[in-house]
């Protein structure tokens, strides 16, 4: 369920970040060896735990940050809710030991004040705290002057304008290095995956803002780790300059998100894997075949637009039918058994049923509107 994609902020609300001389500085946010990696347990738990993940990281030899939430914002107060200020000394520890940057979650402006304290290298804000514009503004002004690269996650809702608020917010407060993370989003329908990966948001959000470096975070979308490495692979062919991977030294043991966590071996084995796609294909043969294959995809688009639109024409002929009869407009048995076909005849075809069912749901709620 991706939800509604917001049309986004007028172009003069944005055009700070379409400019490429306006102080933007994304190359923090670079990595020498391919994508930039963001690695570490979900929550800094102990010392010994803390520093013992970070040593196993550093040996892969491809990590750019460590990461550990210290601060946990969780749904319900009896969960495990982090460490807090404690745990600061850890990452700086971990930082001497290893000389991996460091990153940690802020969610009000007293923990952006001890950040800052403590010399955290980078800070990102979780969803549960972009979505609200006042805490936001009040992160922003405690930012604000403070050389510190700032990692905006998009919003639990699948809002594009809420995540893009987010971002300006801080860069109006003079924040300049800032990128977007990509964590999915929540949805109400039961799936293989914790969070709705809703990837059309992100490229969104890229074509908004396309100086605004996309880091993907497959931990949370994946919720198993078994899961994680396509999502991750998925991230890369889309073009995301990085990774957050959630890795712990022992998952099992772990006070939070013990399913998404990998082990440091386990985290090297799918960095391994991993393919880095060539951003052009100039030289290699292959202009000419993509270019018949996205005709043939225009012209099946095409298609696909002249059936909808006969569709609802059809529908709109049963609305009327429907209230000339004085029939409910919904009918459920009517609608469990044609999603059911739909799901069916998809699955037949090679398609998804998770993807038929968004596809026919989002069809369905238009075709009952139109017969009011």
């Amino acid at each position: 369920m991706a939800g509604k994609i917001a049309s986004g902020p007028t172009q003069s609300s944005t055009e700070p970040f379409r400019s490429t001389g306006t102080g933007m500085a994304p190359d923090v946010f670079k990595s020498d060896s391919g994508p930039l990696i963001i690695a570490g347990p979900c929550s800094a738990e102990t010392e010994a735990q803390v520093l013992a993940t970070a040593c196993q990281l550093s040996e892969i030899g491809r990590i750019d940050i460590f990461r550990a939430g210290l601060w946990k914002p969780r749904t319900r107060p009896n969960s495990f809710e982090g460490v807090g200020q404690q745990g600061l000394p850890w990452l700086k520890k971990a930082k001497a030991l290893t000389h991996l940057k460091t990153a940690t979650e802020a969610a009000n402006a007293h923990h952006i004040e001890h950040c800052l304290e403590q010399g955290i290298d980078f800070i990102w804000i979780g969803a549960r705290t972009t979505v609200n514009p006042f805490l936001i503004e009040d992160i922003a002004e405690a930012l604000r002057g403070a050389d510190v690269p700032v990692l905006v996650k998009n919003p639990i809702n699948p809002q594009i304008d809420l995540w893009i608020g987010a971002i300006e917010r801080l860069y109006r407060k003079g924040v300049r290095q800032i990128a977007a993370v990509h964590r999915g989003f929540s949805h109400s329908a039961p799936g293989k995956l914790r969070y709705d990966p809703a990837w059309m948001i992100p490229i969104e959000l890229k074509r908004h803002l396309p100086h605004i470096p996309l880091i993907c975070d497959p931990s949370h979308m994946a919720g198993q780790r078994e899961l994680i490495k396509p999502l991750a692979q998925m991230a890369l062919d889309f073009g995301m300059e990085g990774l957050m991977i959630e890795s712990h030294v022992h998952p099992a043991q772990a006070f939070s998100d013990t399913a998404q966590q990998l082990e440091p071996v386990q985290l090297k084995r799918l960095l391994s894997d991993l393919v880095v796609r060539r951003p052009g294909t100039q030289g290699h043969g292959i202009d000419q075949a993509l270019d018949t294959l996205r005709n043939q995809i225009n012209l099946t688009d095409t298609q696909i637009i002249n059936a909808l639109s006969k569709r609802m024409g059809l529908v709109r002929e049963i609305g009327h039918l429907k209230r000339t009869h004085n029939i409910p407009v919904f009918q459920l048995e009517r609608w469990d058994a044609l999603q059911n076909e739909r799901i069916s005849q998809g699955c037949r075809a090679g398609l998804e049923d998770y993807f038929i069912k968004g596809l026919f749901d989002l069809i369905h709620a238009h075709s009952v509107e139109a017969q009011f």
